[in-house]
């Protein structure tokens, strides 16, 4: 990911962290395509998508305004806080999904084609619930998955906003996919 800035950014920060939403919106225009790639890697761009990829990111925005008093550490921290907006949005889109499957199968009607083909929305719940139980067990584990899997950031850029080790995001990443197979399975 290529990074705007650093001082400049850091400054929005600063400011958007103060309360100043014009200093935020500075700071959400500069990060605007990192957002973009995040939402794209999350799967707004699926055939089965509920959000197009710039509907992800605006709504990521909505969830990320200073007003819901987020303290930001700096630009990873920022990136971070947007991914779990981001799988936010896309388990609550697999979720009503799931419930119109439900309702479609308990009317006997048939489902729109685009449904029919989509991946298993009751699969991106059970991963999602997975993870929360993960998180209450290893929160470092799981916030190793969100940065890997929902943002899409490498080993590399994984240990940075996490700050450990590439070690340990290795080793953190192959137990935590393993535990969340297991858990998945089970449900």
């Amino acid at each position: 990911m290529s990074e705007p800035s650093g001082e400049p950014v850091a400054a929005m920060i600063e400011a958007a962290r103060a309360g100043d939403r014009a200093a935020f919106d500075e700071l959400f225009a500069a990060v605007y395509q990192e957002l973009r790639g995040l939402a794209h890697v999350v799967g707004a761009d699926r055939p089965d998508r509920t959000l197009t990829t710039t509907e992800m990111v605006h709504e990521a925005y909505f969830k990320l305004l200073p007003s819901r008093g987020i303290a930001w550490e700096g630009r990873q921290h920022f990136l971070r806080v947007a991914a779990r907006a981001m799988r936010q949005l896309l388990v609550d889109g697999a979720r009503r999904r799931a419930v119109r499957r439900r309702e479609a199968a308990r009317l006997g009607s048939d489902l729109h084609p685009a449904e029919a083909t989509a991946l298993n929305p009751d699969e991106v719940v059970a991963l999602d619930d997975a993870l929360s139980r993960l998180e209450a067990m290893s929160p470092r584990q799981a916030s190793v998955v969100e940065c890997r899997l929902f943002a899409g950031l490498s080993v590399e850029e994984t240990a940075s906003a996490l700050e450990i080790s590439e070690p340990t995001v290795k080793r953190d990443w192959r137990v935590a996919r393993a535990w969340l197979t297991h858990a998945m399975g089970e449900g």
